[in-house]
């Protein structure tokens, strides 16, 4: 069937219309010929075409775009505009530009937007996480970085001084683990083949590489990064402040040297902290693979397995369980309940069957169980805490040296703690000499034969477990409890230092959710574990100096006069110990170095909530106790990215993005090739490739790193986790393109002899639709300006993208195009074109924080208004000339106002008093009461009141600000005790908020240890619970008065 046939258009109404109707007529009739003359090799065109599509690959890169562009260089704007939208060519130089101008350092704001001195600009300073130089960014760094980099370029918009710190993270161990793995795969070698020496360079060089690969992806995401200040945690200035730390928190105890249970990593032959270790779910019996054995050796996890001890001096036995039978060669005790009957009155010893052998084993409190493979007597002792009589036999072996349970047994109990476990994972003479040497796994297999072969064996059984893991990242290894001598810092006291300033309003931790988890984790702080390397022989005297002379000088009064050898300590300190001083370290400290004094606190540190404890809290803690203030005033927690199914990024799963292939697009071969320059094994590399040709099969699309940001911000809207898909990148691609050609179509509008007004002021003149595009103009900045302080950056990219592509290109540049064609009266089109033009500059300036290289590169485009020099649309200010304060103050009242109505149904007939305290305020409200009624749907009428007796009767009220209160007339339309009793309940609510504003503030020592800022902010809050409980005292009265 065919397609019904277009409706005819209307004939043209005027001679200028006609014009162009025949010559469309005309170009109609020549396009009709040529396609008659193309029609008999029409046919074989349209299938070369199509298979021409069918071969090329999403994944292909367009032709290679070549920058011609002097590195440093202004890119010249005097050419025309490309035919279209290509994100390499408009991303190009332009960064280069950027860095030589010096616009990323913070007196670019003194330069370029002058707002009187520093103080009255003010500062935004971001230390940027460091990045491991343990390999190139992924997607996660994208989303940091894009989130953290809107940060900064907005509020350098807003004039203030930014400072965005850049660095980099020598990550200790996990940089050792992947260069040993990469050495070992492309060679074969070991680091104890190289030799120290020689290993150390060739972790110099993966730095150097890594780093510069790394830089390399953060200025192609467009990170506007002070380079000057780049810092790395080895360098001379952190490393300094490392032994200040260190050396100052020994002197004070709060460092200190203890032999405690460490996460022993036997294939990196390091320590780990709690949090450093992965803990692997299992349902049951599972077989797996363990570092340092050969591969095809699988050994059993997720059971556990029942066994026997014989009581000295009898045939009784008393059966235990273990999930890791190897440990009972460290077994020094077997712990019982003092209040279990089976241990506690003597019966008849009673044997079953071998599959449920069970023991009444009575009065053996204080007896000894006999070892079956070594000289060793077990004490049984009573232990109301890790024992649980309804488990099992409700006896319990205790292994002190190797659980962390039972060490705190053996405290208790003062047992014998026997090390059966050498730092390379076999068994030492402890284990008697039949498992001397063995490895821990291997003498699991052969503890289990043995027990079997004595009899001692009873059974095996599935138990959903989880096993500790050394972060994949490192090396993969189970993890073994093991007693060691190490450095600790005793955290309790600088726990409740932070918490205390917390709750204080010193730090403001977003969302609300990491802020619980802040506080839960803070009040169950254990110490830290600082040391991270090799044992050490306790058998020392310890000095502490910050240089070889002043432990020199220590020692020497420590020995008094006796002689001694002084030695370095070889252990190194846990990586997180440099990282935990990273905002004020970059900063000089502990020299009072100028940017310390200008640019410490910082104004936000952003990260994800992940490694709010491995680093935010560590940083928190020492920031507090070295430097006596929050190393930084907020923390922002973004999302975790997972893949479109909702997976972890791994490399082995081959969904792990890099952020240049979604820039520039990359083909399916190519991310085959790159899993090979990692250090994947064969059948990890088959299970990536798999994976990439399941979630890429044609590659990934070219996006550019405008909608590549642009997205990741769009995503951010305060969960937990994203799951990003590539296709909703491309999305944003295709509004940039958007962007692009509204701009260069606007452009023709703006014809050679058009020169802007001086300022975007508005002439009063406007046409309606002028109107409507600039108060949408001021809506969408004044949303922006809300969301971007408010973090809310999903809402923020959310209201850019409506302005530009459903109020500006879908309604004003079609509406306006009759306004500017060559009939319209001069007047109009002028108008017109300066409202285009005002559009588009400040349109552009809105979408640069999360665009930064399309909105360079189009705004370069524009003219500049008459005396203005502003070289870039970075160093623009971002506000919308009418989007000030008291259109704010307005648009606050009138949210608050459709909210109070809408609280009471109310949809017409709408009647608002808004009771203002002051003059300045009351006549600004006065201007705008029509703006208010126009705009609120159903409202019939706004009056501004000075005096509570003029508001009548019967209202229902609510607070804008401690000066303004919002009141509609609800009287004849309610329910009276419904609303009293509302009342009531939000008095309640309101008192005890103010009791707690009151509480904070009445501290002693209020005045002198909280910031000036967080006094203000607690004041306003105060004076505005203050007003909340007037008005609604208010309402209740005239309510109750009604009855």
């Amino acid at each position: 069937m065919s397609a019904p046939a277009a409706p005819p258009l209307p004939p043209p109404t005027t001679k200028s219309a006609a014009k162009k109707e025949a010559k469309r007529l005309e170009k109609e009739a020549k396009l009709a010929a040529k396609a008659a003359k193309a029609a008999p090799g029409a046919a074989e065109k349209k299938a070369k075409a199509e298979k021409a599509k069918k071969d090329t690959d999403a994944g292909d890169a367009p032709s290679p775009f070549v920058n011609t562009t002097p590195k440093g260089a202004k890119k010249d704007m005097a050419q025309p505009m490309a035919a279209g939208y290509n994100p390499l060519a408009i991303e190009a130089a332009w960064y280069d530009w950027w860095c030589a101008q010096g616009f990323f350092k913070p007196e670019a704001a003194a330069r370029y937007l002058p707002r009187g001195d520093a103080a009255a600009r003010g500062v935004f300073v971001v230390p940027a996480p460091p990045p491991n130089v343990t390999g190139s960014l992924h997607i996660g760094h994208g989303l940091t970085t894009a989130i953290q980099d809107a940060l900064v370029r907005w509020n350098r918009m807003l004039g203030r001084e930014t400072l965005f710190a850049p660095g980099f993270d020598h990550a200790g161990i996990s940089t050792q683990s992947v260069v040993e793995k990469r050495l070992y795969k492309t060679s074969g070698l070991t680091r104890h083949d190289l030799g120290r020496e020689k290993f150390v360079d060739t972790v110099r060089e993966w730095k150097d590489e890594y780093q510069a690969k790394i830089t390399n992806q953060l200025h192609r995401l467009g990170g506007s990064y002070d380079w000057d200040r780049v810092a790395f945690t080895m360098n001379e200035t952190l490393s300094k402040a490392v032994i200040e730390t260190f050396c100052r928190l020994h002197e004070e105890g709060i460092i200190y040297r203890a032999n405690r249970l460490v996460n022993w990593c036997v294939k990196l032959n390091t320590t780990l902290s709690n949090l450093e270790v992965e803990q692997k779910q299992l349902t049951g019996r599972t077989l797996l693979n363990v570092p340092g054995y050969d591969i095809k050796e699988k050994f059993e996890f997720g059971v556990i397995t029942s066994f026997a001890y014989v009581i000295e001096g009898s045939d009784e036995r008393i059966v235990v369980a273990t999930t890791r039978p190897e440990t009972m060669l460290g077994d020094t005790a077997i712990a019982v309940h003092p209040d279990d009957p089976r241990y506690k009155v003597r019966a008849p010893f009673q044997r079953r069957s071998s599959s449920q052998l069970t023991s009444t084993l009575q009065h053996l409190h204080g007896k000894f169980a006999v070892h079956p493979f070594l000289d060793r007597r077990l004490p049984i002792v009573t232990d109301s805490i890790i024992v649980d009589m309804e488990f099992g036999t409700g006896a319990v072996k205790i292994t002190p040296a190797h659980d962390p349970n039972d060490y705190e047994v053996g405290m208790r109990h003062n047992l014998e703690f026997i090390n059966i476990l050498n730092d390379d994972g076999t068994f030492n003479a402890n284990a008697g000499e039949h498992f001397k040497g063995m490895k821990r796994f291997h003498a699991r297999v052969e503890v289990v034969k043995l027990l079997k072969e004595k009899g001692f064996f009873i059974e095996t059984k599935d138990n959903p477990m989880q096993i500790p893991i050394c972060r994949q990242v490192k090396s993969g290894d189970l993890i073994e409890p093991v007693l060691k001598p190490q450095w600790w810092v005793n955290c309790k006291p600088l726990a409740e230092e932070a918490m205390k300033r917390t709750r204080a309003g010193e730090l403001l931790i977003q969302p609300k959710q990491s802020e619980n988890e802040w506080y839960r984790w803070l009040e169950g702080i254990q110490d830290w574990i600082e040391g991270a390397d090799q044992d050490i022989n306790d058998g020392k005297n310890w000095v502490v100096g910050r240089t070889a002379e002043e432990a020199q000088q220590r020692a020497e009064a420590l020995a008094a006069g006796r002689k001694f050898t002084l030695e370095q300590d070889e252990d190194v300190l846990d990586t997180w110990f440099s990282s935990g001083l990273w905002p004020f370290s970059i900063m000089g400290w502990p020299d009072n170095t100028s940017d310390f004094q200008r640019f410490y606190p910082a104004s936000l540190l952003e990260t994800g909530w992940d490694i709010l404890f491995f680093w935010v809290a560590r940083m928190v803690l020492l920031g507090i106790k070295l430097t006596g203030q929050m190393p930084f005033k907020e923390v922002y927690c973004h999302a975790m990215i997972r893949d479109a199914h909702g997976r972890k990024m791994s490399k082995s799963l081959g969904n792990v993005i890099d952020p240049i292939d979604v820039i520039q697009g990359q083909t399916l071969e190519n991310l085959h090739a790159k899993l090979r320059e990692g250090n994947l094994d064969e059948k990890e590399i088959a299970k990536a490739t798999a994976g990439q040709k399941k979630d890429f099969p044609k590659g990934i699309p070219q996006c550019g790193t405008d909608a590549l940001r642009f997205a990741l911000c769009a995503y951010s809207g305060g969960g937990r986790d994203i799951n990003l898909e590539i296709l909703r990148v491309e999305g944003y691609r295709k509004f940039c393109n958007k962007i692009f050609n509204a701009t260069k179509f606007a452009m023709l509008k703006l014809d050679e002899s058009f020169v802007p007004e001086p300022t975007s002021k508005p002439t009063g003149k406007e046409s309606l639709v002028e109107k409507w595009i600039l108060h949408k103009l001021n809506i969408a900045a004044a949303e922006i300006n809300t969301q971007l302080a408010e973090r809310n950056f999903m809402n923020a990219t959310t209201s850019a993208y409506n302005f530009w592509l459903y109020e500006l290109c879908d309604v004003y540049i079609e509406a306006m195009k009759p306004m500017t064609d060559e009939s319209a009266p001069i007047e109009t089109r002028k108008s017109a074109q300066q409202t285009l033009y005002t559009c588009l500059d400040h349109g552009l300036r809105l979408l640069h924080p999360f665009m930064p290289f399309v909105t360079e590169e189009l705004w370069q485009r524009l003219p500049r208004r008459p005396n203005d020099s502003t070289p870039s649309i970075m160093d623009t200010a971002f506000v919308f000339d009418a989007a000030d304060k008291s259109f704010d103050l307005v648009f606050s009242a009138l949210k608050t106002g459709r909210s109070l109505a809408a609280s009471y149904n109310l949809q017409t007939e709408i009647q608002f008093f808004l009771n203002i305290q002051n003059d300045e305020e009351a006549t600004l409200f006065e201007s705008q009461l029509p703006t208010i009624v126009a705009l609120t749907k159903g409202c019939k009428s706004a009056k501004v009141v000075r005096d509570l007796s003029e508001i009548p009767d019967g209202c229902g009220g609510a607070v804008v600000t401690p000066s303004i209160a919002v009141h509609t007339l609800v009287r004849g339309l309610v329910d009276l005790d419904v609303e009293i009793a509302k009342c009531d309940k939000k008095l309640d609510l309101a008192r005890l908020n103010l009791q707690k504003v009151v509480k904070v503030e009445s501290q002693a020592d209020y005045a002198e240890t909280v910031p000036e800022n967080v006094r203000l902010a607690n004041e306003e809050k105060r004076k505005t619970l203050e007003a909340e409980i007037s008005t609604l005292e208010l309402s209740k009265e005239m309510f109750t008065k009604l009855k």
